[in-house]
């Protein structure tokens, strides 16, 4: 690990959800890439994988609290103890099928997590503005969401912009713009320092295998069935996690208070067009085949659609590239190639996922 020592400008970052795919990702960096003390605050959902911090968990600036969001009184003594200057809020209920299984979980989460977590931190900000001017002054709440809020693009040409209406279809993307709008009401109302991002679809190492993705490749590394929703024609724009780690630190240190940032890949692809280049892929990279299996795509398989799928989402990136200077760095194409590669090369992590054994390690101190 390429550990930053430099600590002049060291801050505190509290991440919420620091264990799940792309909170680890933004940990993985903030403790490789900055000078920057990192609190992982983590409920440790099925979802939640301290695994995938293991590149950095040694770092003497990295520490794991098992909390939740929900609590407010662990959140507010955890506020008080580490005097966070930066609050990064990924911790969130993200899947859209098990939102449609089940919402009750999405609303507890999503909607009343985050305004437990606004009040905390309301609280403790108006509390520092009196004892620590300075502080309180560059104190920031990064709260990190989707762009299924804008529901559905029908037309070929469109991307959702920041000033997008919103138009949720599926639970999950309703709770998630039920968190957008209190975020933006707090800092409206009581001036809290808050910064909104919004993200395509990520994909990238340490991925949770329910995902299209990484689902794929495991499924066709085992000789499974490939699931395709619909025709397989419904498009998405594609970020590399690593890329998206980058920009939301970024927004979260440069970012002007009050904005909302669009953070997209530049990559739209139709998900049966990402199902056959996962196939072509693995060709190339794992050519010996479970038995009975000539091809991979001959794995496809076609399933009924579910509920309120949307057909289209793209990100129009151009307010982050303008105002930030953040543009991606992987191409779909190399991005995927390095997360078909990581999936062959950590057997072990997926493994574990796989059987459940990953959820015996309840790693650090309880909040």
């Amino acid at each position: 690990m390429n550990e930053s020592t430099d600590t002049t400008s060291a801050k505190t970052f509290l991440v919420t959800g620091g264990a799940g795919f792309i909170g680890s990702a933004v940990i993985r960096e903030l403790i490789r890439a900055t000078p920057h003390r990192v609190v992982n605050v983590d409920k440790l959902t099925y979802a939640g994988n301290p695994e995938s911090l293991a590149p950095i968990d040694d770092s003497e600036r990295y520490e794991f609290r098992l909390g939740d969001i929900c609590d407010a009184k662990v959140m507010a003594r955890l506020f008080r103890e580490l005097a966070p200057d930066v609050v990064m809020h990924l911790a969130a209920e993200s899947h859209v099928d098990r939102s449609i299984d089940g919402p009750a979980a999405f609303i507890e989460t999503n909607v009343v997590g985050t305004y437990t977590l606004l009040e905390t931190a309301r609280q403790y900000w108006k509390e520092l503005k009196g004892r620590d001017p300075d502080k309180a002054a560059a104190f920031r709440f990064h709260h990190i969401s989707t762009d299924e809020v804008y529901g559905d693009l029908h037309g070929v040409d469109d991307l959702f912009t920041e000033c997008t209406p919103y138009a949720p279809s599926s639970p999950y993307s309703a709770s998630k713009a039920s968190s957008d709008h209190l975020v933006r009401a707090w800092q409206r109302t009581f001036d809290l320092p808050t910064l909104v991002t919004n993200c395509s679809n990520n994909y990238g190492p340490y991925h949770f295998p329910e995902k299209l993705i990484p689902l794929t490749i495991l499924n066709a590394l085992a000789g499974r069935p490939l699931p395709v929703y619909g025709d397989g024609l419904q498009v998405r724009d594609w970020l590399y996690v690593e890329d998206h780690a980058r920009a939301l630190i970024q927004v979260a240190t440069e970012g002007a208070v009050g904005e909302t940032y669009n953070i997209g890949g530049h990559n739209e692809k139709t998900n049966i067009e990402v199902v056959r280049t996962i196939c072509a892929l693995l060709e190339e990279l794992a050519p010996t085949k479970p038995a009975g299996v000539a091809h991979y795509a001959d794995l496809i398989t076609f399933v009924s659609d579910r509920p309120g799928h949307d057909q289209r989402y793209a990100i129009d990136a151009s307010k982050i590239q303008r105002e930030l200077g953040w543009q991606p760095r992987e191409t779909f194409d190399s991005g995927l190639r390095k997360t078909v590669r990581w999936f062959l090369d950590n057997e072990i992590w997926w493994r574990r996922v796989q059987n459940g054994s990953y959820q015996g390690e309840r790693l650090g101190e309880t909040a």
